[in-house]
């Protein structure tokens, strides 16, 4: 069994920073990808950012220049910092784990529960 536990949301003032974390623990052979999405009221969940093991990233448009993905390999945790943010980024932003289970070998996804970034003044 595989979990993604996120933390690090909160409120925010317009231009602040956040960061998120996202630590997976569990049976993992090998991670593939891991990955920020957020989803707004009312919206479908969108790609924020993602990381393959190698290192190559993806950003949506809406964020690049302000969200950085990072990843500490050692502790399995994935980070999302969020610098001038915008009214418009508060969603719920979830974590993502594409990976090689234990000891079967099966690629499998598993999401994290999401953490509630709101900001406003």
């Amino acid at each position: 069994q595989v979990q993604l536990v996120e933390s690090g949301g909160g409120l925010v003032q317009p231009g602040g920073s956040l960061r998120l974390s996202c630590a997976a623990s569990g049976s993992i052979f090998r991670i593939n990808a891991m990955g920020w999405y957020r989803q707004a009221p009312g919206k479908e969940r969108d790609l924020v950012a993602t990381m393959t093991t190698g290192g190559t990233t993806t950003y949506a448009d809406s964020v690049k220049g302000r969200f950085t993905i990072s990843r500490d390999y050692a502790k399995n945790t994935l980070y999302l910092k969020m610098n001038s943010l915008k009214p418009e980024d508060t969603a719920v932003y979830y974590c993502n784990l594409d990976y090689v289970s234990a000891p079967s070998l099966v690629n499998l996804g598993v999401w994290g529960q999401g953490t509630l970034v709101t900001v406003s003044s």
